[in-house]
């Protein structure tokens, strides 16, 4: 039996120990015409968007015992060091852990140690080549023994090499995304309220919160899922589970209408998938589920298996924009969280939520990321709710997230507005570590071979449709009544049945 486990490990060593097969896809016809136009987006958001697929079999110091390196990532070093002090900015103003000082260090190392591999192979080859000729034996002789020393000094320096690149690899992936110029800078606090929706539902009764109305109810039941699973685990009961089902059915007929395709996902992924995808899936305050003995994690959001749909594939221009709407069971560890504010429904370690993942061109990202947020206030809105989006501040954006928006709900029998949901931009940087490229449609055939014109990589976007255990939430604690019962929206009853309110059970 495998057993779910939280590995602990040093950051320095790498989760991906198995090997890629360097096969890359293509999807969709591709036309022969040329493309000369260069993309109009920020330069500044591609350096570190960058990695790409690579791996390469290495060898140890004491035996050649064959090693599997992790992934590496296509990242522009160059850039980095001409733009020191825009990257450096970014990681300040994202309170990021990242070592630039130490990545441009390791860079110039590399590149001293790779110029010096480069001068032992021309000398190398200089020597093969004079070998050929006709030589004395003693001349001979000679140029045998050089060979030998410069094939070992050689063999040292490409391991010094391979030991670089891969500290390198690892501090460099450390570095976020670049950040979109209108983002606040700052704490939580710095972000800027974008718009606000609907006024606070009022009562002329005391309030209750979704925790006492599920009991009441009876459409809840922590008590034995703590005895069956652990704190942070509940069994949806009678209603709550057409409640569930309603929820998913309605908000997929919505996002359907507007062209996204429904999928269901994998919920157990490789790690390397999980990290290209740019979550941390081990270490100590990870949210990831490992599965011990594996490399092989449970899935935090459908974003991660979703992204990885494509991975290592050119599109056709002419398939963009790819928009899917995932179903998944989510699982997340919710390491560090605590207290009355996230008891009941609002943080658990499993939960069912619908996403919305876009692939497009990268000169159409920030409107997608547009319609992914108005999608989200439509679908808000439409349910009655009271919420506000907010742009969020350069703190409070993971390592992918270009420009993140969050909706953040009122919720009155918690007494705060709580996120429901939030549409992040993440640019090229999940497509570059995923290998993810379209091919632009060509505007002349000159000097093009069919299918083999420049390829860019698609930007990614993600947005929650609906995370089912706060959107029960706040329908419970909106929709309560005097008498205890929930009335039901409108709008969702053709999906539950035709039923109307939840109403208190007869003891």
């Amino acid at each position: 039996m495998q057993t779910v486990k939280l590995a602990a490990i040093p950051a320095a060593f790498s989760s991906s120990c198995f090997m890629f097969r360097p096969v890359t896809k293509t999807l969709g016809l591709i036309s022969r015409r040329n493309h000369s136009q260069k993309p109009p987006f920020r330069l500044l958001a591609r350096a570190f968007s960058a990695p790409a697929l690579q791996t390469i079999d290495t060898t140890d110091n004491k035996g050649g015992v064959a090693v599997k390196p992790q992934w590496k990532a296509a990242i522009d070093f160059k850039w980095i060091r001409d733009n020191k002090e825009a990257v450096s900015a970014n990681i300040r103003n994202r309170n990021s852990n990242a070592n630039l000082e130490l990545v441009l260090e390791l860079y110039e190392k590399m590149l001293n140690v790779q110029k010096e591999v480069d001068r032992l192979r021309e000398e190398r080859n200089a020597v093969a080549n004079k070998m050929k000729g006709k030589l004395e034996p003693s001349e001979r002789q000679k140029l045998i023994e050089e060979g030998k020393n410069l094939k070992e000094g050689l063999v040292t320096l490409e391991e010094d090499l391979v030991k670089l690149t891969d500290e390198l690899q690892q501090e460099a992936q450390c570095i976020p995304n670049m950040t979109h110029p209108d983002v606040p800078v700052g704490g939580e606090d710095c972000s800027i309220i974008r718009k606000t929706v609907g006024n606070p539902s009022v009562f002329n009764f005391p309030v209750k919160d979704h925790f006492q109305l599920g009991k009441a109810l009876d459409i809840f039941d922590f008590d034995a899922a703590a005895e069956v699973s652990g704190s942070k685990f509940y069994y949806l009961k009678n209603e709550a589970v057409m409640l569930e089902m309603g929820l998913i059915n309605w908000t997929l007929s919505e996002v359907i209408k507007r062209g996204f395709t429904p999928l269901t996902t994998p919920e157990i992924v490789r790690s390397s998938v999980v990290e290209k995808c740019g979550f941390q899936p081990r270490g100590a305050n990870t949210q990831v589920y490992s599965i011990e003995g594996t490399d092989q994690c449970l899935i935090g959001t459908a974003e991660i298996p979703v992204g990885g749909i494509h991975m290592d594939s050119i599109l056709s221009e002419s398939l963009l924009p790819l928009k899917y709407a995932a179903f998944s069971h989510c699982f997340r560890t919710e390491a560090g969280a605590a207290g009355t504010a996230t008891r009941g429904l609002y943080r658990v370690h499993q939960f069912s939520k619908l996403e919305m993942f876009i692939f497009c061109q990268p000169e159409e990202s920030d409107s997608y990321h547009e319609e992914l947020i108005r999608i989200e206030e439509d679908l808000y809105s439409s349910l009655g709710l009271h919420f506000k989006t907010v742009d969020m501040a350069t703190e409070d954006l993971g390592a992918p997230a270009y420009r993140k928006f969050d909706v953040e709900a009122w919720m009155p029998g918690l007494g705060r507005y709580g996120e429901i949901s939030s549409a992040s931009n993440c640019t090229d940087y999940q497509s570059r570590r995923l290998g993810i490229r379209y091919r632009p449609s060509q505007l002349s055939s000159t000097n093009t071979k069919k299918g083999k014109g420049p390829t860019r990589f698609v930007h990614t976007l993600n947005a929650t449709a609906c995370a089912i255990p706060r959107m029960i939430i706040c329908l419970l604690e909106n929709y309560q009544q005097e008498d205890g019962s929930v009335i039901i929206p409108e709008l969702l009853r053709p999906f539950m049945g035709g039923l109307e309110r939840i109403s208190p059970k007869c003891s």
